[in-house]
């Protein structure tokens, strides 16, 4: 036999191979049952099981949680709440092997068996979960009285939702989807933590956001991750085995790494990346993202900020903004290993920014601000928490120009600015003031003290004024009420004249000859804020100075005063490669060794 036929022979079990696994079969020929009649109807050898007989607790229980399972399967109706009640038996078996024999699971670290039994134990619990749910999806009405939980023909379920938060009014989410049955392209690995418990994705809103979500400018998780938990009553082997009730408690993996049970504290699986990756995949952004650079009557009108985990004060926030004709889709890898680090998952939470690029800088820069403000103070009015603290910014292209400007002071730079070409009288003055100053005066947004600018186009790029750029210039049309604020403007400075350059659209922003662009580049960045540069070059031939990434030259790109510069050979979309990532999650840790002695 191979090394593989033995290690295949070893580790298959019901879960993986579907047929018995060889401890069972064991098991079984110890007492005299043939194991090939017991794959096809385990009941008969469940009965000659479930007595006494001379066989050792942990080789019976865990025979027995592999029968029952396998029994489950067999009768499972597939999108039933049927069959809860042998999902039951076959978790409280595993559970009982786990936490109620001679030897502690720490005793048996290292043993197949156990592992193979924790997974009959997080199968079970899995579809338990499912069918529980189906039944209430069935009988709402039971979960709207509440009462002594769900029944069935043996057993008492208890349902406890200990950190899943749902809608306001809401009882079930919309949907209950296991994590091992998604897989996503885009995304370079799945990350999840070994442990006990069900994995499951629960959707909380389908669709497109109604018009109460957009009354306010932040989403918090539609898809959150969850861990279901089976628990059974009793403080000894007998009790439990006796008993038919159990408790299903759903937990949120990024709040617990570790949970209390049968005395014993265990680690809580979870799956980090399929909740993320199943709200990128039914967000519609890739189409969207076109629609709101055009202005189109049903894209985006004003910024949104959404949360990719369930908002906790301890954790630091990381801000990223994305590009041109871009949307959160943009930080799919970036996110997603952020996500996947325990170091960064304890100690950072993803805020992504999304925002209409078509709409002039100036625009952006004030509503992004707003929105951002308005998230922190729904979250944490008094400002008193870490996370509104030591915040990382990550903006990418046009996300990085922006990212500039929330870090920076405009001073009276653009005052100056419309005093020179227009000079206004002194009343006039006084009005633009008054009407225009949250456009034309700011101070870097409090809490942010560390920013990334990723291939950001601060002096802007000679492609905005190509042919091809011109022609998408052209199709952007500004929102009516933006078009009559900036009008106002330019209005209120020269009655009687019109000024392009103060209603320019994104693309129109990013032109090496804009004025408002160029403005921004005399503007100082906090020193209270460290920054970094990631930069593009496609080719390494020439002096790095005369570089681009394809659209983006080395020279606007590059910064003064930054902490460090990350030269990377490829092209504009430069965040989604693996040094990128390296790079800046060296700077995420390096951002948490400055903040230690704090923590």
């Amino acid at each position: 036999m191979s090394t593989q036929e033995f290690i295949t022979q070893r580790r298959g079990d019901i879960l993986s191979s579907g047929a018995l696994s060889i401890a069972a079969r064991d098991t079984l020929s110890v007492i005299g049952q043939d194991p090939a009649p017991c794959r096809r109807d385990p009941a008969p050898c469940i009965e000659a099981l479930s007595s006494p007989s001379g066989l050792g607790t942990e080789k019976r229980l865990s025979a027995l949680a592999e029968l029952w399972l396998a029994r489950a399967l067999n009768e499972d109706v597939p999108d039933s709440a049927a069959g809860l009640d042998t999902y039951l038996q076959a978790a409280r078996h595993a559970y009982a092997y786990l936490f109620h024999t001679e030897r502690p699971p720490a005793l048996r670290t290292f043993e197949d068996r156990q592992t193979q039994v924790r997974d009959y134990y997080n199968y079970a619990t899995q579809q338990a979960s499912l069918k529980a749910y189906r039944h209430y999806r069935e009988h709402p009405a039971e979960l709207r009285r509440g009462g002594p939980g769900l029944r069935t023909a043996n057993w008492r379920l208890r349902i406890r939702n200990a950190d899943l938060r749902l809608p306001e009014g809401e009882r079930l989410p919309d949907e209950l989807i296991p994590a091992s049955t998604l897989t996503f392209r885009g995304l370079r690995s799945i990350y999840r933590r070994d442990g006990l418990g069900a994995e499951l994705v629960a959707v909380t809103r389908t669709g497109r956001e109604d018009a109460e979500d957009l009354r306010q400018p932040w989403s918090e998780p539609a898809f959150p991750a969850v861990t279901a938990v089976l628990s059974f009553p009793g403080n000894d082997l007998e009790a439990v085995l006796r008993t038919r009730e159990a408790a299903l408690t759903v937990y949120d993996p990024y709040r617990h790494d570790a949970i209390r049970l049968a005395g014993d504290t265990v680690p809580l699986a979870a799956n980090f990346t399929s909740g993320y990756g199943l709200w990128l995949a039914r967000s519609g952004f890739a189409a969207q993202a076109i629609r709101n650079v055009l202005g189109s009557a049903d894209g985006l009108r004003a910024p949104r900020i959404y949360l990719l985990q369930p908002y906790d004060p301890e954790r630091r926030i990381v801000l990223m903004l994305h590009g041109l004709a871009s949307s959160p889709e943009a930080w799919v890898n970036v996110a997603n290993e952020v996500l996947g680090d325990e170091e960064l998952r304890r100690n950072y939470q993803i805020w992504q920014v999304y925002y209409p690029t078509g709409q002039p800088l100036a625009y952006n820069n004030q509503a992004i601000r707003q929105a951002f403000r308005d998230t922190l103070a729904h979250f944490d009015p008094d400002r008193a928490a870490p996370a509104s603290r030591d915040i990382v910014l990550i903006g990418h292209s046009m996300g990085g120009v922006l990212g500039r400007l929330l870090v920076s002071s405009s001073g009276n730079v653009l005052y100056d600015a419309i005093q020179a070409h227009y000079r206004p009288g002194p009343d006039l003055q006084a009005r633009i003031v008054r009407d225009f100053g949250g456009l034309l005066h700011f101070t870097p947004v409090a809490g942010i003290s560390r920013a990334v600018f990723i291939s950001a186009p601060h002096r802007g790029t000679p492609y905005a004024d190509n042919n091809l750029a011109r022609l998408a210039s052209s199709l952007i049309r500004l929102p009516v009420t933006l078009l009559e604020q900036f009008g106002g403007l330019t209005r209120m400075a020269q009655p009687g004249k019109a000024d392009r350059a103060l209603v320019a659209n994104g693309i129109d922003n990013l032109s090496e000859t804009d004025d408002y662009l160029q403005l921004s580049n005399a503007m100082a960045i906090s020193p209270a804020v460290r920054y970094h540069s990631i930069i593009a070059r496609r080719s390494e031939a020439g002096p790095l100075e005369d570089s681009d990434d394809g659209l983006v030259p080395w020279r606007s790109a590059h910064l003064d005063g930054a902490e460090s510069e990350k030269i990377i050979p490829g092209s504009h979309s430069v965040q989604e490669t693996p040094p990128a990532i390296l790079e800046i999650r060296r700077i995420l840790d390096e951002h948490l060794r400055t903040l230690a002695p704090s923590r």
